[in-house]
């Protein structure tokens, strides 16, 4: 591996000849390599002047430093700025790393899950509208209660692949109960009651 201090030596010259502001080139000054890392040319700033990255993490300067560094190097290299100037700060930026993906990660399944769950309710209380405007002649009880029972039917089957129980999810289950009250004219604490029964949570 080339000599991290003889790349950054040879590097920082180029880069200061293309930058200006007394904040850049006090922060490039004052830049350490740390290490390469599967392609990352990792650079430090001490922990007391670790505003001063960012000066280096902007995109054009990030850029530049890159290409500096390429060129000294002979092969395409990314650029990283951590606080810190050791190893050991860099394992720790590692597993910074690592612990926000793994909490974007779960971010996005959970809105993924919401979406999913407002969708699949979604489909049902369009499909619920669709299934009453069909009913002939729906002032008769009798057809009002031949509905009912397709209604909660389709409820039940939607509630049992359901995976999704946080409060978004219930909501949304529950305005599917609340449209088949209205069109029936059952209270929906009874209309709920038939559906968690049939889906076995009662």
């Amino acid at each position: 591996m080339a000599d991290l201090a003889d790349v950054w030596k040879g590097a920082l010259p180029k880069i200061l000849s293309n930058v200006t502001g007394r904040g850049m080139w006090t922060a490039l000054n004052a830049a350490v390599p740390v290490t390469i890392d599967d392609g990352v040319f990792v650079l430090g700033i001490e922990f007391r002047d670790s505003e001063l990255g960012g000066h280096l993490r902007m995109p054009s300067t990030s850029q530049l430093i890159e290409r500096a560094i390429a060129a000294e190097l002979g092969t395409p290299t990314r650029l990283r700025i951590i606080d810190g100037t050791t190893i050991a700060d860099w394992e720790v930026a590692k597993r910074r790393d690592v612990e926000r993906r793994r909490l974007q990660e779960a971010d996005l399944a959970k809105q993924r899950a919401e979406l999913q769950a407002k969708t699949s309710w979604d489909g049902i209380y369009e499909q619920l509208s669709r299934r009453f405007a069909a009913v002939p002649n729906r002032s008769l009880p009798q057809n009002r209660a031949r509905f009912f029972e397709e209604a909660v039917e389709i409820i039940v089957e939607a509630r049992k692949s359901q995976t999704n129980f946080d409060d978004l999810g219930e909501r949304n289950f529950a305005r599917c109960i609340e449209r088949v009250a209205q069109y029936t004219e059952i209270p929906s604490t009874v209309v709920a009651k038939e559906i968690l029964s049939r889906a076995g949570e009662l």
